[in-house]
């Protein structure tokens, strides 16, 4: 087991991945930049230091800074959390390099299942549900707008490297298509140093589901069921559930070993989440994998009892997965919301500043992952997401109930929070009866 575990990440995950270290009797090092100085997580690390200033190209997303950091420090593993470096199959690579352990896949595997092209063929080898559409990068424009017609409009293009929404165009006709290239390209290039972009399928009334997964290097893979992530805005997650309600037993068994296959057959170690999304009528069809851990991985954790943190530690350590597939056990249901400091009446807003009140909520099944404290200061330079709160029930109806009443406990000011919206949704008929889709969060807010 390691030592030392230099934390290669801030904030909510950080101080999640320190808990998970100290349950193995882990030392940590935390990175910061600058405007991060005084986060309330630091306190709880072993050793601190300071990579930069806070704009993230000049801290977090600094290899050689972080590197140097690990290096003077002795730690023997890095982890990337999620977000910034996580996903990097190149840092992957340098910390191989320089005798370091990367908490994750190796850069083989990430680079395999990250690149959305090259994890479709393998998808398609492993028996995972695709979607229709070109087989590999567009490199011929007509060739494209030939599969279009063959599968029909809407299409959409996507970019292989990437996601959150970039490099993405729905075409509903050809000309959209044209346009849609050239627009995904330039994004992606921008966005992730890659332009390849190709396309499929467009589904008009999907919903979001994805099959959290674990591999170590022994070729042990098990999945931990199923996520239900259908509550978006902009292709960003808002409400996530374990496990999906409404879906067929035998479909969702069928989906969930074919991603435990993939994940096996693509000899990954650690935690991964293998995305798909279903139609009416319950057909899957893949759409990327998550070479990382996920935001939305306590809700998993909520109904499985397998810590996921320190799952992946101990396997990137070399450990034998601790549990077999039929160990895996689904107890309840469970829900997380995630808190953006955003104001949602005004366009979503970020909300950077000093947080001057705040009581978070509690009771049985609640709990709220978050590095927030009374006088901590929101800095403007990162992700706006400053918690999750999670809640867990015996069935979906006592989840969204103690979803409720902890929404309604939870007090934060002056900022402006999303903790409203999620209020609102959980009274909302299509969450409820579960016949919502990945737009039905921007047509009811455009209902007002």
């Amino acid at each position: 087991m390691f030592n030392r575990i230099l934390i290669a990440n801030r904030g909510e995950i950080a101080l999640r991945i320190i808990r998970a270290a100290k349950s193995l009797g882990i030392e940590t090092v935390c990175v910061y930049s600058t405007a991060d100085k005084d986060g309330p997580w630091l306190e709880h690390a072993d050793k601190t230091v300071c990579i930069g200033p806070g704009p993230s190209p000049q801290s977090y997303l600094r290899i050689d800074r972080i590197i140097a950091a690990a290096e003077v420090t002795n730690a023997d593993a890095i982890h990337p959390g999620y977000g910034f470096l996580s996903e990097n199959a190149h840092f992957a690579e340098v910390c191989r390099d320089c005798k370091i352990a990367f908490i994750g896949p190796s850069p083989e595997a990430m680079a395999l299942l990250g690149d959305k092209v090259s994890c479709k063929r393998m998808a398609k080898q492993a028996g995972t549900p695709i979607f229709p559409g070109t087989e590999g990068a567009i490199e011929d424009i007509e060739e494209a707008v030939k599969v279009a017609h063959d599968i029909g409009f809407p299409v959409i293009v996507k970019a292989s490297a990437g996601g959150g929404g970039r490099g993405m165009r729905i075409a509903r006709d050809e000309e959209q298509l044209r346009a849609g290239i050239e627009a995904a390209r330039q994004e992606a290039a921008a966005a992730f140093g890659n332009g390849a972009v190709y396309v499929e399928k467009f589904l008009e009334h999907a919903r979001h589901f994805e099959v959290q997964t674990l591999g170590d290097q022994h070729g042990n893979a098990v999945h931990l069921f199923e996520r239900d992530c259908s509550s978006q805005r902009r292709h960003q997650k808002l409400v996530e559930e374990a496990t999906a309600p409404g879906v067929d037993p035998k479909k969702r068994e069928a989906v969930c070993t074919s991603a435990a296959e993939l994940i096996r057959r693509a000899k990954y170690s650690g935690a991964a989440t293998v995305e798909f999304l279903m139609d009416r009528h319950q057909n899957f069809y893949m759409l990327e994998v998550n070479t990382r851990v996920q935001v939305e991985h306590p809700v998993t954790e909520m109904i499985t009892g397998i810590d996921i943190v320190a799952e992946t530690i101990k396997v990137t350590a070399g450990e034998k997965l601790s549990v077999k597939q039929e160990d895996v056990k689904q107890n309840g249901h469970a829900i997380e919301v995630r808190v953006n400091a955003e104001d949602p009446d005004r366009n979503f807003m970020p909300q950077a500043g000093l947080v001057e009140t705040f009581v978070a909520p509690g009771g049985p099944g609640v709990r709220w992952d978050s590095h927030v404290r009374p006088g901590y200061r929101i800095p403007p330079n990162y992700d706006s997401m400053i918690g999750k709160l999670i809640v867990h029930g015996k069935d979906r109806e006592t989840a969204i109930e103690r979803m409720k009443v902890a929404l309604d406990e939870f007090k934060i000011g002056p900022i402006k929070t999303t903790i409203p919206l999620h209020r609102r949704i959980m009274d909302n008929d299509d969450f409820v009866n579960a016949t919502h889709d990945i737009h039905f969060v921007e047509r009811w807010l455009k209902k007002g």
